[in-house]
């Protein structure tokens, strides 16, 4: 009993619904897309069209043959330059061809070709477990679907993009990395760095055949004009669309 004579108030924490959990937001395989005005839209896709001017040789620029290497080469991109990769992976591909040959590589002859690349240990974990996965349940060759890649081990929904939008020239999405999200902010599109949140944003705003290139352009424009730390905001093709222009 409570002073007083009254009862005591029984605290109880709220359960939180199952459902609720927080799931995380790289795993989703389909994005529903926003509602987006005709002026959004509209700059958004005036910002793709300058911007595919300004940068015509926009490219995925990780060397590969097949959509394997593609995965290999993006799994080893994380925290890695991409020129530091195409130094690495011709000496790898020539030791381990496929997926099969990976699958069965010697933990520390493995671990050694890809050190440059840094984290190396966890890297080569990666590439070799999702290679096996791939022998495994495909059959040796790299499926061709978002569900199908999400479920491979080492693969989140960027590599996913990548390989999809380039290897198999089928995308289900946009690359968004972060050129992307400093770029999305900065023009004013999104307010936020949730990637799913930025991709939903450019799926929605954007013709699927331009999906695969928006990654690209905003990649290119965020090395060679939009730069973080000196923005050249006088020789952007996107000043007057920026709002931020002017304040690098």
């Amino acid at each position: 009993m409570a002073r007083g004579g009254r009862p005591a108030r029984v605290l109880r924490r709220r359960r939180r619904p199952a459902a609720a959990a927080k799931r995380p937001s790289g795993s989703l395989v389909e994005l529903e897309p926003l509602q987006l005005s005709a002026q959004e839209r509209e700059r958004a896709r005036e910002t793709i069209r300058r911007l595919k001017s300004e940068h015509p040789d926009a490219r995925v620029m990780l060397e590969y043959r097949n959509p394997w290497e593609l995965a290999v080469a993006t799994i080893l991109a994380a925290q890695c330059t991409d020129a530091r990769v195409n130094q690495v992976t011709p000496e790898l591909f020539a030791r381990y061809g496929d997926a099969r040959a990976m699958a069965k590589a010697d933990t520390r002859s493995l671990e050694k070709l890809v050190r440059p690349t840094g984290f190396y240990r966890n890297k080569a974990r990666a590439i070799r477990e999702m290679s096996r996965a791939v022998v495994e349940r495909h059959g040796g060759e790299l499926p061709r679907t978002m569900a199908e890649l999400l479920a491979l081990p080492g693969l989140g929904r960027k590599t996913a993009n990548v390989i999809l939008g380039n290897a198999f020239k089928e995308p289900a999405g946009v690359v968004v990395d972060t050129h992307n999200i400093r770029l999305s902010n900065l023009l004013g599109f999104v307010r936020t760095t949730d990637p799913v949140e930025i991709e939903r944003f450019w799926i929605s705003a954007l013709d699927r055949s331009d999906w695969t290139i928006c990654g690209h352009l905003l990649y290119a424009h965020g090395q060679k004009v939009c730069i973080a730390r000196r923005p050249r905001c006088g020789e952007c093709v996107l000043r007057d669309l920026c709002p931020s222009a002017g304040r690098g």
